[in-house]
């Protein structure tokens, strides 16, 4: 038996949470993966994270006009601050390897997991929410609390070291 609130009505917020964190919970952890350069459990751990810090003000973030949008913005934020926090964790010793994906070359995928790996923090989170999240350049900067220009600039970097690093195999990527 369900208890009355003082209104009457009972209260959806946790099943409105629910509904909105099962329908975003695949695409955070796809994006966090490739914010982590492809470690696959840190990936759900900080998405799971993004989501537990979404649960604390889920009232008001529900009223927010784009609330998946303010999902990402919690996730990126995490991911940033995670190395700063990682002297006191665990320390990865090894790293398994993930199955690929059947539309994919895997030797491809590797490579530019390997690659994004390499880049600094920011140009990784820069890359992913403007090619990876379609994200335009302000909302990118806003996201990230950069300027517009520092987000090209950024870019543009990120995307020549890219290029370098991979050589033909970065227009394989581009094609597919």
């Amino acid at each position: 038996m369900d208890s009355p609130t003082t209104s009457g009505s009972t209260d959806r917020g946790p099943l409105e949470f629910r509904d909105f964190a099962v329908a975003q919970a695949r695409h955070l952890v796809r994006t966090a993966y490739l914010l982590t350069g492809g470690d696959a459990h840190l990936a759900e751990d900080l998405a799971q994270e993004a989501l537990g810090k979404l649960y604390g003000g889920w009232r008001r973030i529900s009223r927010m006009e784009n609330p998946a949008g303010y999902a990402r913005t919690v996730l990126v934020n995490t991911f940033l601050s995670h190395r700063r926090r990682r002297s006191s964790r665990e320390h990865v010793t090894d790293t398994f390897a993930e199955t690929a994906g059947p539309r994919e070359d895997p030797a491809l995928r590797v490579a530019l997991l390997g690659v994004l790996a390499e880049l600094p923090q920011q140009d990784r989170a820069v890359l992913v929410l403007r090619y990876w999240e379609d994200l335009g350049v302000e909302e990118t900067a806003a996201a990230l609390r950069l300027t517009p220009s520092a987000v090209r600039s950024r870019a543009s970097r990120a995307l020549a070291r890219l290029r370098t690093r991979l050589g033909d195999q970065f227009d394989d990527l581009a094609r597919s």
